[in-house]
C-alpha cells in the first residue's frame, strides 16, 4: 500500500517499553502490512504509535475503505501465548537479531524463539532436501550436518520430515535451528514433536508468524526465505525437480549466498532439483569438506558475517533477472505484457522466473494479467 506524502527526519526508534513492544507488534500484525509496509511506515512516521494513528488513512489512500488495525487484544493474546510457551520475541533492533538475516531485504521484523537464542550469533548453514529422502540421503544430510557442527557451523533447517530431520538430528548435539512455517509453538509434522522439543531444549526453534497460527502452504516459501537469510550457505542433498527446497535454493541466489549440491543417479526423480543446480552452477558437494573448502576463500577474506563468493554465472544471472523484475513492480498492478516490454528480456526467460517469485510469494498474480509486488 502507498502512504500519503509526509517529511520526517525522526529515524525509527526501537521499541523500549512493553508498550513499544505492542504498537509494535500490532502493526506488523495489521492487514495488508508485510516486512517492507511495516519499515516504510515507521521511516515515513518515526514510531511504530504513530504510523498506527495514520494506518487507516494511508490504507484509504491505496483504496481500501474501512479498514481496521489489528485488533489489541489480539497482539494482548500473543504475547501472552508466547510467554505461556516460553519463548521470547525477538526484535530486528536486537543484538542477537543475525546481521546476515538483517541484511536481506524482506527480513522478518521480529521473530518467536523457543530455545538457544545465542545461536544466533554462531555461522550458520542451511541443510534442505526432500520430505521423500532416500535411505541415502538422510544418511548423507545427518552425516553433512554432524561434520558441519564439529567444524563449528550451526546447522539450518525446517523440520520438515525426511532431510530436513535428519539434518537436525545430526546437528542436535553440536547446534541447529529449526524455522517453523507455522507458529512456534506449533509442531508440524506432528511426528516431529519428539525431535522439536529435544531443538527447543538444546537447539532453536523460531518463527516470524504468530503464536498458535496452523501452517499452510502459503507460508512455506515465506519460511525458506528465512532459511537461506540466515546462512552464509545452503546446502541441497536430495530435491525434485519441482520443490520447496529449489526454492530455498533461488532464495539464497537472491540473497547472494552460496548454493552448493550434493549429485545425484540421473534416473532418481528425487536427485534432479540437485543435478539441475549442478548443471547451472552450484558447487558439488560430497563430505563436509567440500563445504569448508569452498567457503574457506570467504572466511579468509573477513571475519564478519557477510556473503560468500559469487555464484557461476548461469545462477548469478538468475537471481540478476529475479532483482530486475522486482525492481518494476510495486504495490500498484502492472499489465504482464508491459513488464515483458520494459525488460527487454525473452518472454521465454521471463515466464519460469515469474512462476519462482509467486512460489516464494514475492508477487502476486491478479485477474487480467496483472502483476504486482507482494507487500
Amino acid at each position: 500500500m502507498r502512504q500519503p506524502a509526509r517529511s520526517s527526519t525522526t529515524p525509527p526508534l526501537p521499541p523500549t517499553t512493553e508498550e513499544d513492544v505492542v504498537s509494535h507488534l500490532r502493526l506488523l500484525r495489521s492487514r495488508r502490512v508485510g516486512p517492507a509496509t511495516y519499515r516504510r511506515l515507521l521511516a515515513e512516521y518515526g514510531t511504530a504509535a504513530d504510523a498506527l494513528t495514520a494506518l487507516p488513512d494511508v490504507a484509504r489512500a491505496a483504496g481500501v475503505d474501512d479498514y481496521e488495525i489489528c485488533p489489541l487484544g489480539v497482539i494482548r493474546a500473543e504475547l501472552q501465548a508466547g510467554k505461556a510457551a516460553g519463548a521470547r520475541l525477538l526484535m530486528d533492533q536486537d543484538s542477537l537479531y543475525p546481521a546476515t538475516l538483517r541484511d536481506i531485504s524482506d527480513a522478518p521484523p521480529m521473530l518467536w524463539c523457543l530455545g538457544q537464542a545465542d545461536l544466533l550469533t554462531r555461522p550458520m548453514i542451511a541443510l534442505v532436501g526432500a520430505r521423500n529422502a532416500s535411505s541415502l540421503g538422510t544418511r548423507m544430510a545427518r552425516k553433512l550436518a554432524a561434520d558441519l557442527t564439529d567444524q563449528g557451523y550451526v546447522v539450518v533447517s525446517g523440520l520438515a520430515r525426511g532431510i530436513d530431520t535428519a539434518a537436525h538430528l545430526g546437528a542436535l548435539a553440536g547446534g541447529t535451528v529449526a524455522v517453523q512455517a507455522g507458529g512456534v509453538d506449533v509442531i508440524y509434522p506432528a511426528e516431529n514433536a519428539g525431535l522439536a522439543h529435544d531443538i527447543a531444549k538444546d537447539g532453536l526453534r523460531l518463527s516470524e508468524m504468530p503464536m498458535g497460527l496452523q501452517p499452510q502452504a502459503r507460508h512455506f516459501p515465506a519460511r525458506n526465505r528465512i532459511i537461506s537469510g540466515l546462512a552464509q550457505a545452503v546446502v541441497v542433498v536430495e530435491a525434485a525437480a519441482k520443490s520447496g527446497s529449489l526454492i530455498t535454493a533461488r532464495n539464497a541466489l537472491d540473497q547472494a549466498r552460496d548454493v552448493f549440491a550434493v549429485p545425484g543417479h540421473p534416473f532418481d526423480a528425487r536427485a534432479a532439483g540437485c543435478n539441475m543446480l549442478l548443471r547451472d552452477g552450484a558447487t558439488l558437494i560430497r563430505s563436509a569438506d567440500d563445504v569448508i573448502e569452498a567457503l574457506a576463500p570467504r572466511a579468509a577474506a573477513s571475519q564478519a558475517p557477510a556473503p560468500v563468493t559469487q555464484p557461476r554465472p548461469a545462477l548469478r544471472n538468475i537471481a540478476a533477472l529475479h532483482a530486475m523484475i522486482l525492481s518494476r513492480l510495486g504495490a500498484a498492478p502492472v499489465a504482464e505484457d508491459q513488464l515483458l516490454r520494459d525488460l527487454a528480456v525473452p518472454a521465454t526467460q521471463v515466464a519460469p522466473a515469474l512462476i519462482d517469485l509467486e512460489l516464494d510469494g514475492k508477487i502476486i498474480r491478479q485477474a487480467g494479467g496483472l502483476l504486482a509486488r507482494a507487500g
